[in-house]
C-alpha cells in the first residue's frame, strides 16, 4: 500500500474512533496525550505524515481498536483478548449457517462493489426449479433456505446504490443448457424457463448488475466472492476461507479483475448469448423428450 493511501485512512479511520467516543476533538486529544493543534493536522487533508508510533498506540489503546486497522492493513478493528489476528478465517457449519453468515457479509459490504464467481449459476437469478434439483439431496430444509437466499440476494441487487460483477466460464453455462453434469436429470422446459429468467433479470439489473463470461479453457476461478474492501471469501463446500487482511483482499480483487478483462462474452452480449443457447439446444420440437 503506498504511503498516502496510508494516511488517507489513518485520517479516516481516527475520525470514526473520534465519533464513536462521542467527545469534542479536544477532548480526545487530551485522552490520548496530545495537543489540540497536533490532533488537527494529522486530521487534515493536507496532512501527508503520519502520526508517532506512540501516538497511534495511544489512539488503538482508547479507541479499543487494533494499530493494524487504524494503519488500514487489517479490516478486523478488534485488539486485545478480542482480536486475533490472522489474516485468514474459516467459516464452517450447516448450509443455513452458512447462509447467514453470507447475508450478513452482504449487509455490512452495502454500499460497495461485490464481486462474485457463483458454484453453479448466479444464485440471485437461479429458480425455484433449479434450487430444488441442486439441493434435492441435501434435506427438506435446505432447498427452501436456498430460495430465500436468492430471493434476498435479488433483492439486494435491486438497490440503488448496489453494485455486483459476476464471473463464470461460458462453457458451464452452455454445460446448463445442454443439460450436462449435474444438470443431466433437470427437465429441458425446466432450464429453458431458468434461461428465460436470467434473459429477464439481466435486462431488468443492468448495469448495476453485470455477468462477464471468460473461456474456461484459458482462466480458471474458484467460487469466490469479494465484498468491497472489507473481506473475500473462497467457498470450498459447507466452508468458506474468509480473508479479512487488506492485502490479500487485493490480491484476490486483482484475480477476479483478470477474469473481467479476460472475458469473451461482455454483460451486454450476455442476453444475446443466452438467446443463441436457449435455440440451439432448448427449442421445443414436436415428440422431443424430457
Amino acid at each position: 500500500m503506498e504511503r498516502d493511501e496510508v494516511v488517507g485512512l489513518f485520517r479516516e479511520r481516527l475520525l470514526k474512533v473520534i465519533e464513536r467516543q462521542g467527545v469534542s476533538r479536544s477532548a480526545f486529544a487530551q485522552q490520548i496525550g496530545l495537543d489540540r493543534s497536533t490532533l488537527s493536522q494529522l486530521l487534515s487533508s493536507d496532512n501527508e505524515r503520519l502520526a508517532r508510533a506512540e501516538t497511534i498506540v495511544a489512539i488503538a489503546r482508547e479507541g479499543k481498536v487494533s494499530v493494524d486497522w487504524l494503519l488500514g492493513l487489517s479490516q478486523e478493528e478488534a485488539r486485545g483478548a478480542d482480536f486475533v489476528d490472522n489474516a485468514m478465517e474459516i467459516e464452517a457449519g450447516s448450509a443455513g449457517k452458512l447462509d447467514e453468515t453470507m447475508s450478513r457479509w452482504h449487509a455490512e459490504a452495502a454500499g460497495y462493489k461485490i464481486r462474485y464467481v457463483p458454484t453453479t449459476l448466479p444464485d440471485l437469478m437461479k429458480t425455484g426449479e433449479v434450487i430444488a434439483h441442486e439441493y434435492r439431496d441435501y434435506g427438506e430444509r435446505v432447498p427452501k433456505s436456498q430460495l430465500e437466499r436468492a430471493e434476498a440476494r435479488l433483492a439486494y441487487s435491486r438497490k440503488p446504490e448496489t453494485e455486483m460483477e459476476v464471473c463464470s466460464s461460458w462453457q458451464s453455462v452452455e454445460g446448463f443448457a445442454k443439460g450436462e453434469s449435474i444438470w443431466r436429470d433437470l427437465p429441458a422446459p425446466a432450464r429453458r424457463r431458468q434461461i428465460e429468467q436470467m434473459i429477464a433479470l439481466l435486462d431488468e439489473l443492468y448495469p448495476t448488475f453485470r455477468w462477464f463470461l471468460y473461456d474456461g479453457l484459458r482462466r480458471y476461478a474458484s467460487p469466490l466472492t469479494v465484498f468491497g474492501p472489507q473481506r473475500a471469501a473462497l467457498y470450498l463446500g459447507n466452508m468458506f476461507f474468509v480473508f479479512n487482511g487488506t492485502d490479500q483482499i487485493r490480491v484476490l480483487t486483482r484475480h477476479f479483475d483478470d477474469l473481467v478483462r479476460a472475458a469473451t462474452v461482455q454483460p451486454p452480449d450476455v442476453i444475446a448469448f443466452l438467446e443463441a443457447l436457449m435455440n440451439k439446444h432448448l427449442t421445443p420440437t414436436k415428440g422431443r423428450g424430457r
